[in-house]
Parts: structure tokens; sequence; C-alpha cells
């Protein structure tokens, strides 16, 4: 009988990254691996693999077309996190095939720092340390003539996924009202996690913290821009974690430039950014590098929800801790490939 491979094209994600030694050895007993981290695994590997493939690792193309040249495959688990437009998803549905990602992994991580990033924004922590280490610092209330408590704020969400949720579940203690914005939610599961969903001016105009955790879509791309902004309250929060596609990113440093809104954003149109951006001089922002989700720990869990899911889809059940790409949804997305988290 010929032992079931199981094909390993995760680039930009390695099997070293994503999974620890005893997680690995969990997989070899799978399968027969046959791993491509140098480069993409090329088209005629892949097509010589495709009779016996049981399962893959990355984000190889599957068309319709090569799909119908995979009869035993089972699963396609995306490592790098994003449902791409590479996959013919509506063809596995029909098939049977799971398309799955382990994508929650990184919305522990991604919540924490975003919760740093809000409270640096109310108290302006990085801003006095700077001050400090100029000589021009102030102290008392002096200091925090600026500054706004985070404790009781009003909080938008945009976007109300894995990392929306996760963020809600990290501010209880704060005691705040929280407003969401997600039109493919029911207004049922908003409201089951104690929040309350509204359209997105009303969010805007009432939240003086803004967090925008919402994916790209081929119908939401910039679809918060210079308008949006100006309905904020003056000196209001916004939060960037998710792509930058979904705002426009000029109007966004303009807005912060003015003086009307404090920034914080994780994601930029360009990555890196070039060192003579004139987007690193803005005043009234605070950066991070897309580094928010790229956890040591979170890059492992990816591992071990891939393999966890894919014993139980190899002995005939569901997977049950990555999400399955829906078609509906998957086609609509825009997802393009990252490296850096």
């Amino acid at each position: 009988m010929t032992e079931p491979v199981i094909l390993v094209d995760p680039l930009p994600r390695t099997l070293d990254l994503i999974m620890a030694a005893p997680v690995r050895a969990r997989l070899e007993k799978l399968g027969r691996l046959v791993i491509s981290e140098e480069r993409p695994m090329s088209n005629e590997e892949v097509e010589r693999l495709l009779p016996e493939t049981v399962a893959i690792l990355g984000q190889t193309a599957m068309p319709r077309a090569r799909l119908e040249r995979a009869p035993k495959l089972r699963t396609i688990i995306n490592v790098e996190t994003n449902f791409l437009p590479n996959i013919d998803y509506a063809a596995c549905l029909e098939r049977g095939i799971w398309v799955i990602t382990p994508g929650s992994a990184f919305a522990a991580p991604v919540a924490e720092t975003t919760l740093g990033l809000a409270l640096d924004l109310a108290r302006g922590i990085s801003e006095a340390d700077r001050a400090f280490r100029a000589g021009t610092e102030t102290y008392g209330l002096e200091a925090n003539a600026n500054t706004v408590r985070f404790e009781g704020a009003s909080v938008g969400i945009v976007g109300f996924g894995d990392l929306g949720r996760k963020f809600r579940e990290l501010i209880r203690p704060f005691r705040n009202e929280v407003l969401v914005y997600d039109p493919w939610l029911p207004a049922e599961i908003v409201e089951r996690m104690d929040c309350r969903q509204t359209d997105l001016d009303t969010l805007l105009a009432k939240s003086q913290f803004v967090v925008v955790f919402a994916s790209v879509t081929t119908e939401n791309a910039h679809f918060i821009g210079a308008r949006e902004f100006a309905l904020m309250q003056r000196g209001a929060a916004f939060l960037l974690m998710s792509r930058a596609a979904v705002v426009d990113f000029s109007a966004m440093l303009a807005a912060a430039r003015s003086g009307h809104l404090r920034v914080a954003t994780d994601v930029f149109p360009v990555e890196p950014v070039p060192a003579d951006d004139p987007v690193r001089s803005t005043p009234n922002m605070l950066f991070s590098a897309h580094r928010s989700g790229g956890t040591a720990d979170a890059l492992l869990q990816i591992g071990s929800m891939a393999v966890a899911d894919l014993e139980l889809i190899l002995r005939g059940l569901p997977p049950q801790l990555c999400r399955r790409a829906d078609p509906a949804i998957a086609n609509r997305l825009r997802s393009q490939p990252v490296s850096k988290t």
C-alpha cells in the first residue's frame, strides 16, 4: 500500500518556526512528508505528488483542475493564516476537502499589543519617556494635561472576528462601553459578548478609542477615509491592527498630523517601510512594525493547531481548532501573503 503524502509547502513559514519537536513527530506519523522550504514547491513536483497527497500544509495553488488530480486530498491547511485567492474554495467544498487556517493563534498576542498601544495613546507613556530622555519632562497634573483614562472610555471595535473578540475579553476589567461594527455578523453574536452592534458612522462618532481588526475584502478597501476620520471626536484614538488597505492611509496620517486624532498602527502599505518614508516623522503617531502577532509561542501554536486538526481529519472527523474557509466569505477576501507575523 502506498504511503500517504503530506505536501509541506509552508513559505513564508518553516516547520521549525511553527512546530516544536513533539508536534513535528506527530505530523511525521501521519504520512510521508515532502517538504519545500527554501522556495515554493515547483508545479512539476506538486503535479507528481497529487495522486497520493492526503494533506497540504501551506498555500499551494489548488484550482479546480488540480483538485481533480488529487483524489485522496482531505485538507489544505494554510499555515500562513490567510485565505488566498489561489484555491477554488467551492470545488473543495464539493469534494469534501477541508480548507482551514490556524489564524486564531495570533488573537491573544495581537489583543495584548492592542491594549498596550491603547494605554500608551491614552496616557502618553512613550511620549513621556522620550521627554524624560530629552530633559524636557513635566510632573504631576501638568504632565497629564493631554492624557485620558482608558478605564471607562467608550471603545469601538471594527471587525469582530477572532482578534476583535479576544480584545473585547481582554478589556473587560476596564469597564468600557463597547460598540461593534461588523456587517458579516448578526447582533446576537455581538450582544452575547456584552457589546452593542451599530453602524460605522455611529461607532466612529461615539467612541473615544476605535480599534480596527477588519480583514480586507473586495468591498471594503479604504472604507475608512477622510470623511470617516472627520466623524471622530477630536483627540480620540484610532488603532489600525489588521491590514493597511482597509483605511485611506494618507487620510489617516493627515488626521494625526493635524492633531485631530492620536493614531497607532501595526501595519503599513509597504513593508518593510522605507527608511526615508515621511510616515516616520508624522506627529501624534505610535508605530509598531507589524509585530503584534508574531510571537514565538503564537507561531508554535499554528503548528500544534494544524497537526491536531489534521489528525482528526485523517480519522474522518471534522477539525476543531482551525477556522474553515467558507466559499461565500473566502472568495470576497483580498488577503495577500505576509512575512512579518
